[in-house]
C-alpha cells in the first residue's frame, strides 16, 4: 500500500522527491494545489476503497507523504 500511494503522489505531484524525503511539507513546497489534493481524495477511494470526505481531515493532517500513509492505514483498519 505505501509503495502504491507514494507511486500516486509522485504521478500528482510530478516529482519523485516524495519518494526520497517522505516528510516533505507537499502543500508548502508547493507540490500538491487543491486540485492535486482532489484527484489524490480520488485516487485513494479507487486504489484503496477508502474514503475521505475533505472535511474529515485537516490538510495539516495529509500534508507529508508519511502523514497521508497513515491516514489511509488507519482507515483500512
Amino acid at each position: 500500500m505505501r509503495e502504491k500511494l507514494l507511486n500516486i503522489l509522485e504521478d500528482l505531484c510530478g516529482d519523485e522527491i516524495v519518494k526520497e524525503n517522505p516528510d516533505i511539507d507537499l502543500l508548502e513546497e508547493d507540490l500538491l494545489d487543491s486540485m492535486d489534493y482532489t484527484e489524490l481524495l480520488v485516487e485513494i477511494e479507487e486504489n484503496f476503497g477508502v474514503v475521505i470526505a475533505p472535511s474529515e481531515v485537516t490538510r495539516e493532517e495529509m500534508n507529508t507523504p508519511n502523514k497521508i500513509i497513515a491516514v489511509v492505514s488507519r482507515k483500512m483498519q
